[in-house]
C-alpha cells in the first residue's frame, strides 16, 4: 500500500502574503544551494492557461553531485492557493514518483479535508501537525539560530517571536498549509523502507523551509506579485551564470 501523508503546517501569515512569501523563500533557497556540482537549474517558469486551470508552471532539475551527480526533476503547477508538485528520477524512471498535493487555507489546520480527498484516499492518510518552533523537527547540524522563529521579530511586519507554547492558536494572521504527500517506489522489498524514509526526510524539509519562511519575514513583507516575478528570472538568471562559471572552469582544469 501506498503511504499517504497529509502534514499541516500554521504560519504566521495570510494567504495572500504565504503567495509571495513561499516563493521569495524558493528563490532565496535556490541560490544558495547552488554550487559545487550541485543545486537548481530552472528550465520553465512561464503561466499556463488550459484543461487543467490556470496559474504558473515550472520545470526544475535538481543535481547532487555528493550522490554521483544524482538528478531529480521537479514540475510544479501553481495555481495559488492550490499546487500540485512531481518529482521523478530519470535514473529510477516509472518506479519513483513523489507527488505533493498543497491547499493553502485562512484557518488554524482545522479543516478536516481540505484537497477534496476521496473516501479511498482518506482511508489511507495519516494526519501529523508540524510545529515550526519545535527544534527537534531538524537534525542538529540544520540548526540555526538566525532562522529560529521563537527568537526572530519581524520589524517591518512587527510579528514574532515565536515564544509561546500555544502561538498556533493565538497568532495573528495566521493560514495552513495542507500538505498531502504520496511517495510511489515500486522496487519490491524496498517499498515501505523508501517511503517511510522519504517521508521523514520531507518532513524534515517542509519544516525547515517554513522556518526560513518566517524567520525571512521582512524580506518578502509589501512585496507585490511583479517584484517577485522579477525576482525569479533574475535568480533564474544567476542559477544560470552560476553553472556555465562551474562548467568553464571544469572545461579549463580537464
Amino acid at each position: 500500500m501506498v503511504l499517504v501523508k497529509e502534514y499541516r503546517i500554521i504560519n504566521n501569515c495570510t494567504v495572500d502574503e504565504y503567495r509571495i512569501a513561499q516563493l521569495y523563500a524558493v528563490a532565496k533557497m535556490s541560490m544558495s544551494e547552488t554550487g559545487s556540482g550541485e543545486g537548481v537549474e530552472v528550465i520553465k517558469n512561464e503561466p499556463y492557461d488550459n484543461e487543467k486551470g490556470k496559474g504558473q508552471y515550472t520545470k526544475k532539475i535538481y543535481s547532487f553531485a555528493r550522490q554521483g551527480s544524482l538528478e531529480m526533476h521537479e514540475e510544479a503547477w501553481n495555481a495559488y492557493p492550490h499546487c500540485l508538485t512531481v518529482m521523478t528520477s530519470p535514473l529510477l524512471g516509472s518506479s519513483f514518483k513523489v507527488v505533493t498535493e498543497t491547499m493553502h487555507l485562512a484557518d488554524r489546520a482545522e479543516t478536516e479535508n481540505a484537497l477534496n480527498l476521496d473516501a479511498k484516499v482518506l482511508a489511507q492518510r495519516v494526519v501529523e501537525h508540524i510545529d515550526v518552533t519545535n527544534d527537534k523537527e531538524l537534525s542538529a547540524a540544520a540548526y540555526k539560530e538566525s532562522e529560529d522563529p521563537k527568537l526572530y521579530k519581524a520589524t517591518k511586519a512587527e510579528r514574532g517571536p515565536l515564544s509561546t507554547e500555544d502561538w498556533m492558536e493565538t497568532c495573528e494572521p495566521v493560514m495552513t498549509c495542507y500538505k498531502l504527500l504520496t511517495v510511489e517506489f515500486g522496487w519490491w522489498g524496498f517499498q515501505t523502507a523508501v517511503e517511510r524514509y522519504i517521508h521523514s526526510t520531507m518532513r524534515g524539509v517542509f519544516a525547515l523551509f517554513h522556518r526560513q519562511l518566517f524567520c525571512d519575514t521582512d524580506g518578502w513583507f509589501g512585496m507585490t506579485i511583479e517584484e517577485l516575478r522579477a525576482m525569479e528570472d533574475d535568480t533564474a538568471k544567476k542559477l544560470l551564470d552560476k553553472r556555465n562559471q562551474e562548467l568553464a572552469s571544469k572545461t579549463e582544469f580537464n
